[in-house]
């Protein structure tokens, strides 16, 4: 059995593939920023597992975004095993989309218009409340997200729509302690949560790419990509757990991270975004007291078909 890895980031799947390698599990690295395929051909792979990440128009790479799409189609038409396939890849790279996702699954959510044109914005805002933001459609890692605290400060501004010519003008909510939760799922279930206080003046979320308070020594302020950031394991409750395995489900994630932030003024759980490219947390072991890329392996072997 030959697993593929679709991916992009030239680090963020090591552990991935040393733990496969570990294994002695075959697998083929598909790197999706030069790539090719024949539509006439079925693919040598028993499973692919997409690890796909909308962020890499941010590093020379968004040539992928939308091949990958057609090229997870392509799979499922020629009945190759996907992992996250083109039902959660399309939650991945639309927050249009995933706004509907919150809808139908009755959780709350910042409200947000979406817009694919400056001389639209200004009508879009005027049934929100600021502060708001503006976010590209495909975002990834906090790529193209701006806050404006007023129509006038947004009336002066020049808006950057992004790969797709599409954004979204959203609510700002206040977090209460300033932090929030993202919670990560695998086969339609919990396998652990993590609270981040986020760095008030970037809006990258991403986990792979955070340095804990507790390790400044090894992630020193002008290292690439890499923020110091107070992060540690949480445990969200019921309620916010059920809402994130219902927004997985409805978005046919196999594995991913759904976060929230409790509202400061109303006290109610807000999700605010999906990612079905999940990247584990930064030392996880310490961090969530186990590894969970050996969790996902165990998942892919039992994805193997028989």
């Amino acid at each position: 059995m030959n697993i593929g890895i679709l991916y992009e980031h030239p680090e963020w799947f090591e552990l991935l593939f040393a733990e496969l390698t570990l294994r002695h599990i075959p697998f083929t690295k598909l790197p999706a920023d030069a790539f090719l395929y024949d539509p006439t051909v079925r693919p040598a792979v028993d499973l692919v597992v997409n690890r796909m990440s909308p962020s890499s128009h941010r590093r020379g790479h968004g040539n992928g975004v939308f091949l990958v799409r057609d090229y997870l189609r392509h799979l499922e038409a020629t009945g190759v095993p996907v992992v996250n396939g083109s039902a959660a890849y399309a939650v991945e790279i639309s927050k249009a989309w995933q706004l509907d996702l919150f809808r139908r699954c009755g959780v709350s959510y910042p409200q947000a218009v979406v817009v694919n044109h400056a001389s639209r914005i200004l009508e879009a805002a005027k049934t929100l409340t600021f502060p708001i933001v503006f976010k590209p459609n495909v975002g990834g890692s906090g790529a193209g997200i701006v806050r404006f605290d007023s129509l006038e400060q947004l009336a002066a501004a020049d808006f950057d729509f992004g790969v797709d010519g599409t954004a979204l003008l959203q609510e700002f909510l206040t977090a209460r302690d300033q932090s929030i939760v993202r919670v990560e799922v695998l086969d339609g279930e919990f396998l652990y949560a993590i609270r981040i206080w986020p760095d008030l003046s970037s809006f990258n979320l991403c986990p792979a790419d955070i340095c804990q308070v507790e390790e400044i020594a090894a992630c020193p302020i002008d290292t690439p990509g890499k923020k110091k950031l107070r992060i540690e394991r949480a445990d969200p409750g019921p309620e916010a757990i059920a809402g994130a395995l219902a927004l997985a489900k409805a978005g046919q994630l196999d594995v991913g991270g759904i976060e929230f932030l409790i509202d400061d003024r109303t006290g109610l759980i807000n999700y605010y975004d999906i990612n079905a490219l999940s990247n584990f947390v930064t030392d996880a072991v310490n961090v969530v007291g186990f590894d969970p890329t050996a969790r996902f392996v165990d998942y892919l072997e039992r994805r193997l078909p028989v």
